[in-house]
């Protein structure tokens, strides 16, 4: 059986000493695009932050391929670093720079690779994204669809193993959105990099999602974990049901 590449157990967050996610426990597979989804201010965006190191949990461990994130230190801490990636909700992109001087900061600053070689897999990155020949632009020239594709391209300069993407939807149009979902299929299937993305974008999550985790903000917890189509039709929980089928409160 395969090994988890994320391993989340008994994870608690809590701000202020009031608990936002408690004692939950779910595993993330090499390859997979997985989904975390719920309602606003059940715990997505807290999830995530966590799982890329920017908090340490209340209680409970998260594991990046066995190794301990909130406790690493050192040179332990950057390599477990280096096998991640983090897209934004507002692409995050440096307005000062070009789009191939954003996706080769991350090159300058951890490797040593000549600049030839710099900016030619800069070039690489953007092209898989759908962005060659934009190389030059700066973030304010181009569209927000656009500027979700250039963060994303900058979050795999490296060839991280995982891809954090945090409501990569999140205001676009619905053509320019599913434009941009079917591209991260194809770079999951192509690349066999692993997605984690946090959404409640309905359409997004029925196009790209292998397998999701839904959070309650009531009960604090995982409420369901799935396939989405299967979750939409047989799960025994009411309220999941009503937010994937996209029903009104009664």
């Amino acid at each position: 059986m395969t090994e988890p590449l994320i391993r989340v157990e008994n994870f608690t967050a809590a701000y202020d000493g009031e608990v936002v996610i408690n004692d939950i426990s779910f595993e993330v597979f090499p390859g997979e695009v997985f989904v975390i989804l719920g309602g606003s201010g059940c715990g997505k965006s807290t999830m995530l932050k966590h799982m890329i190191g920017l908090y340490k949990p209340a209680t409970g461990r998260i594991l990046i391929e066995g190794d301990d994130l909130a406790s690493a230190e050192g040179d332990l801490r950057l390599k477990v670093l280096r096998k991640i990636g983090v897209m934004y909700q507002s692409g995050a992109l440096f307005g000062s720079m070009t789009l191939m001087q954003n996706v080769r900061l991350a090159m300058e600053e951890f490797t040593t690779l000549p600049d030839e070689a710099m900016t030619l897999l800069a070039r690489m990155k953007l092209k898989l994204v759908g962005l060659a020949g934009f190389e030059n632009h700066f973030p304010a020239e181009i569209s927000g669809g656009m500027q979700k594709r250039a963060a994303i391209a900058r979050a795999m300069a490296l060839d991280p193993r995982i891809l954090f993407l945090d409501e990569p939807s999140a205001g676009l149009d619905p053509v320019t959105s599913a434009d941009l979902d079917q591209m991260i299929k194809r770079l999951a299937k192509t690349l066999g990099v692993t997605f984690v993305v946090v959404t409640h974008e309905l359409p997004s999550i029925y196009a790209i999602a292998d397998r999701v985790i839904m959070l309650d903000k009531r009960v604090k917890k995982i409420v369901a974990t799935g396939k989405p189509a299967e979750l939409r039709d047989h799960s025994d929980n009411p309220w999941v049901r009503q937010f994937f089928n996209r029903e009104a409160s009664a």
